[in-house]
């Protein structure tokens, strides 16, 4: 794992500080700090085509150079390894402020076999990727003539610019020059140069120069989150509409006519809607066990998420190689005691008896979703011989945080939700024999109700989608964590409002069987994003190929499960609030 000046191991560098500086000093990466003619390592990492981000491989899978024997591997945290990540030291010569007009790295000896590797790879568009002291350098491999696409040239000298300020380096970069034609029986003499450039850029602004400010920072950007802040607005003006006229309307009509029994009882034998379901609507929902794993597993993503978001505001996790993917995967682990409370207390608050079943779901529902989906693209990253394949130890590294963590995390939340928050609180009494629920018209069916209820949050947060997607695919770096945060909290807001005024609708249709239904409201939220991953795919990409495409739905799919759990939690609690008033009337 990458260490800065701003990373969460600032400690440990401190003290690597002080070590440093009692012995002679020397060159060291994990405090980013040289003497001049310290030798400086460049890492070759990985190689693939560009138009498919994930596809990647070791970059000595192409016939370059190979090093000496045994050369150094930098091994990273286990977010690098999960990100595709295999740092192998190139040893070619660089020493810190340490000009070199023309080095040479090898002759290239090129045969049939190369030359074919090699004019595949150029007609792929393949792309490599380097590190220096932990920053990226990126170059294509090769290029097609000019004037004749059949002609395949390979670049042969590398220009390395490093910009430094005092003892560390800010900023790299690598340009490519003579393309040699690739005809076998040849041999290619493979150089390189180097050049150090004095600048007064400080070490804690060396990342700037990756972040696309005019992309992210776009007025685009700024009205979306404007549009979805007015819709907010007009959706929780309509909820208080409803709850705080009509309901209380009905409220004040019974409070004034409650010494008058006989006008109260026929107006009560007239009335239709969600008032004559007070005694049915907080049944046990079908299917308990499932709905209260799905609604806990929602409660810890979604303060998974917000976690995530705050220490990537915080600790600006973006500089990092898999940090993001490391603090994700922490931080579900320590959130699953409240997945395991959440559920359990809503299971027991149900009538549920069989608890370790409960518990067990919750624990393994959606890691062993996303389990089997990863396993399937796993099979399919070892099948191409990519980086994107994650290494055995890795998978068992996984295993045992969820074994060791997640799991007795979400048996304890179990057992202090049924006994902290597992009595039934239903502020009405449920009836003996369940009342029949009548024909309605389609568009009170809870599958309309709950679909257009995604549509709203949708509405609310797809511009912010592009930014994430492209992001994600499009090689940029994701840094505005702001933005994302109030997309978040806008996101949960409209999902709440949404899932309160098709609960409201649902019920005044007479039909009890809320919870699915209200929890799909939301969740179906995931449906559309979905949906915009197909038409993102096939417009804003140039992806291809069964590698990429699986994993590009793979990974969509997951997302899109994780956002639709964590979106639907909002009328669980809204409900019994509403009913605790009615009942006293």
């Amino acid at each position: 794992m990458i260490l800065t000046a701003r990373s969460p191991a600032l400690l440990l560098a401190g003290l690597a500080v002080l070590v440093v500086t009692a012995a002679p000093v020397s060159a060291s990466e994990s405090d980013h700090k040289y003497q001049p003619d310290d030798p400086v390592t460049l890492w070759v990492n990985k190689v693939g085509p560009y138009n498919n981000p994930q596809e990647t491989y070791n970059y000595y899978s192409l016939p370059f150079c190979q090093p000496g024997e045994n050369p150094s591997h930098k091994w990273g945290g286990l977010g690098e390894v999960l990100g595709g990540n295999e740092l192998i030291d190139s040893q070619i010569e660089l020493k810190y402020q340490k000009n070199v007009d023309k080095g040479s790295i090898c002759s290239l000896e090129l045969d049939e076999v190369n030359v074919a590797q090699f004019k595949d790879a150029i007609e792929t568009s393949y792309w490599f990727e380097f590190f220096i002291d932990d920053l990226p350098l990126w170059a294509f491999v090769g290029e097609t003539g000019k004037t004749d696409d059949t002609k395949h040239h390979l670049f042969t000298h590398k220009n390395i610019l490093v910009r430094y300020n005092g003892y560390q380096i800010i900023h790299v970069n690598i340009t490519q020059e003579s393309p040699k034609l690739l005809e076998p029986g040849k041999t290619l003499e493979m150089t390189y140069s180097v050049k150090w450039v004095p600048t007064n850029v400080t070490f804690a602004h060396r990342f700037d120069v990756y972040l696309d400010y005019p992309f992210f920072e776009h007025q685009i950007h700024w009205f979306s989150i404007f549009n979805s802040f007015m819709m907010v607005i007009f959706l929780t003006g309509l909820v208080s509409m409803i709850l705080m006229r009509t309901l209380r309307n009905d409220y004040a009509k019974y409070a004034r006519e409650e010494d008058d029994l006989e006008t109260l009882e026929r107006d009560v034998s007239e009335e239709s809607g969600w008032k004559l379901i007070h005694g049915d609507v907080f049944r046990p929902p079908r299917n308990l066990a499932l709905l209260s794993t799905i609604v806990g597993t929602g409660a810890q993503l979604a303060l998974l998420v917000l976690l995530v978001i705050l220490l990537a505001i915080i600790g600006m996790l973006y500089v990092g190689r898999g940090a993001i993917h490391t603090t994700f995967i922490l931080c579900y682990a320590f959130t699953s005691f409240i997945s395991g409370y959440v559920s359990g207390g809503i299971y027991s608050r149900n009538g549920g008896k069989n608890w370790i079943k409960s518990m067990t779901l919750t624990a393994s529902f959606f890691p062993f979703l996303c389990f089997g989906i990863g396993f399937a693209l796993n099979t399919i990253a070892i099948f191409y011989g990519s980086l994107a394949a994650i290494p055995f130890g890795t998978m068992v590294i996984v295993f045992v945080i969820w074994a060791f963590i997640s799991f007795p995390l979400t048996l304890l939340g179990t057992v202090v939700g049924r006994n902290w928050s597992g009595a039934p609180n239903n502020p009405c009494r449920v009836k003996t024999i369940p009342r029949p629920i009548p024909e309605k018209k389609w568009y009170l069916t809870p599958f309309v109700v709950s679909l257009m209820g995604g549509l709203l949050p949708f509405g609310s947060i797809f511009i912010e989608m592009y930014f994430v997607f492209t992001s994600f695919w499009n090689y940029k770096v994701y840094y505005v964590y702001g933005f994302m945060l109030l997309v978040f909290l806008i996101l949960n807001i409209v999902a709440i409002c949404v899932t309160i005024v098709g609960t409201y609708f649902l019920l005044n249709a007479e039909n009890y069987h809320w919870q699915w239904t209200s929890f799909f409201s939301a969740a179906s939220t995931a449906a559309y994003v979905y949906l915009y991953s197909i038409y993102y795919y096939y417009v804003k990409t140039k992806m291809s190929g069964f590698f990429q495409t699986s994993f590009y739905f793979g990974y969509t799919l997951m997302f899109c499960l994780g956002s639709g759990y964590s979106a639907a939690l909002s009328v669980f609690w809204v409900l019994p609030c509403s009913f605790d008033e009615f009942t006293e009337t």
